[in-house]
C-alpha cells in the first residue's frame, strides 16, 4: 500500500487493521521527517446550518473541496449502527474516505454516500461522523480490530398502536421480537419487553439502541430498563 501525499511524495503503508462495517482502515506509515496533519473534531457539536467543506478526489480529477452545510444530524442508512451527517456540499465517487471539515479546519466526518438517482451528487451525502470514525480508529489502533457491544435481541420500534397497546405514555423505546442465547437471555430480557434506557440514556428507538449498544465497552456490565 502506497499513500500518495498533498505534497506530491509517497510512502509505503502498513495495514494496521480495518473495519467492513464502517469501511475505514488505519494504515501507518514511517518517515524521516514530520508529516502535516489535521485534527479530529467533536462531530457532536456540529449543527444544522454550519458550513462544512468535503474534500477528496472526486471523478479522478485530483484533490478538490466542495462547500456546503450540515443538512441534518443522526441520520442512519440500511439499518447500520453508524451516526451519519447529511450535506448538501458535493460528493461524488472519490470523496468517499475523504474528510469533512467545519470552518476551523477540523474533521468532524469521514464522506460515505451520497442518495442520488442519476450516480451524481444531488445535494444529498453523507458523511460519517467523526465520534463514530475516532472511535473505530482507536480500536483498529489498539487491537488491530473491532470490538462493539453486543445485546442479544431482536428488536422493534414502538408504534403509536403498539405503545397503546402495551399501556405506554409515549410511543418510543426498543420492543424485543426475540432473544436468543446471548446477553440480554442470561440477564432475563425477554420478548414482549420494552427497551426505555439502556445504560442511564434514554432509548428513542432501535436505531438509537442499536448505536448506544455498538458503542458500549465489551464486557461492561450496564443498567437496562
Amino acid at each position: 500500500v502506497l499513500i500518495e501525499f498533498f505534497e506530491g511524495f509517497e510512502l509505503e503503508a502498513k495495514i494496521v487493521g480495518t473495519d467492513p462495517n464502517t469501511d475505514l482502515a488505519l494504515l501507518k506509515v514511517e518517515s524521516d521527517e514530520p508529516l502535516r496533519f489535521v485534527n479530529w473534531g467533536d462531530s457532536e457539536e456540529a449543527r444544522v446550518g454550519d458550513w462544512v467543506m468535503a474534500m477528496g478526489n472526486p471523478l479522478g480529477q485530483g484533490f478538490s473541496v466542495s462547500a456546503g452545510i450540515v443538512s441534518a444530524r443522526g441520520r442512519a442508512l440500511s439499518g447500520q449502527y453508524v451516526d451519519y451527517i447529511q450535506t448538501d456540499a458535493a460528493i461524488n465517487r472519490g470523496n468517499s474516505g475523504g474528510p469533512l471539515c467545519n470552518m476551523n479546519g477540523v474533521v468532524i466526518g469521514v464522506n460515505t454516500a451520497i442518495l442520488s438517482p442519476t450516480g451524481g451528487s444531488i445535494g444529498i451525502g453523507f458523511a460519517m461522523s467523526s465520534r463514530v470514525a475516532e472511535n473505530v480508529i482507536a480500536q483498529l489502533r489498539d487491537f488491530g480490530e473491532t470490538r462493539r457491544g453486543w445485546l442479544g435481541v431482536r428488536i422493534q420500534d414502538v408504534t403509536e398502536d403498539l405503545a397503546e397497546g402495551l399501556g405506554l405514555a409515549d410511543a418510543r423505546g426498543a420492543l424485543v421480537t426475540d432473544v436468543p442465547e446471548g446477553p440480554a437471555a442470561e440477564a432475563g430480557i425477554e420478548a414482549g419487553d420494552v427497551i426505555l434506557s439502556f445504560d442511564g440514556v434514554e432509548v428513542e428507538d432501535t436505531r438509537g439502541l442499536v448505536r448506544q449498544v455498538g458503542d458500549t465497552e465489551v464486557g461492561k456490565e450496564v443498567r437496562v430498563l
